[in-house]
């Protein structure tokens, strides 16, 4: 049942998380290079956060949870998530425009995108909120639909981020250790508590 909003959820588009591959093209500019580490330090615990939420909704998945006991992973998700995105939206907005060509305006863009999956998932968060767990068949029908939700969300509105990866800066990016794709630090076995902070890794 959980098993659509998993694989929905696995293949968000995240920021930064497309740059898991580094780069040797060493002729970035110091400028960009301090740009984007100012960028991916802080970018790291976000990041991790959504790798966690990412976990718990795929441990649900595998444990076969009763509806309220997903209902109350996936609202803690998806409020972590959107927590997330909010944070990465002022993490790239404090670090000001990376200096290339453009690229006060790529920013602009970028944080607009961050801030709008942000209340994405903040509104996906109400929807598992208001799913009635009573009924097997209504709930998963209700799941379904936020699966279908997410995959919106994954497809569109990342323009911005992808032209901020690409090109010197995110040349730049794909060197930081911050913006590496992380590996979940927490894979709960039980249905996760909707105050659940991420450990440090």
């Amino acid at each position: 049942m959980n098993k659509k909003l998993a694989a929905a959820l696995s293949g968000g588009a995240v920021l930064v998380l497309a740059l898991s591959g580094c780069s040797d093209d060493s002729s970035s500019d110091n400028k960009v290079n301090d740009w984007a580490k100012k960028v991916c330090d802080q970018v790291k615990p976000q990041l991790q956060k959504i790798a966690n939420a990412n976990a718990a909704i795929q441990q649900q998945t595998a444990d076969n949870s009763k509806p309220a006991d997903v209902q109350e992973t996936d609202s803690a998700a998806f409020q972590q998530i959107s927590q997330a995105y909010k944070a990465l939206g002022a993490a790239v907005e404090s670090a000001g425009a990376p200096p290339v060509d453009g690229g006060e305006a790529t920013q602009k863009e970028a944080v607009k995108e961050l801030n709008a999956s942000s209340v994405a998932y903040a509104n996906l968060q109400k929807k598992v909120d208001e799913l009635n767990t009573k009924d097997q068949a209504k709930f998963a029908d209700g799941l379904k639909g936020i699966a279908d939700e997410l995959n919106k969300i994954s497809n569109n509105g990342d323009e911005a981020l992808r032209k901020l990866q690409s090109g010197e800066v995110g040349t730049a990016m794909a060197k930081q250790p911050g913006c590496q794709k992380p590996k979940a630090s927490v894979a709960p076995t039980a249905p996760a508590p909707s105050a659940s902070p991420s450990k440090k890794s």
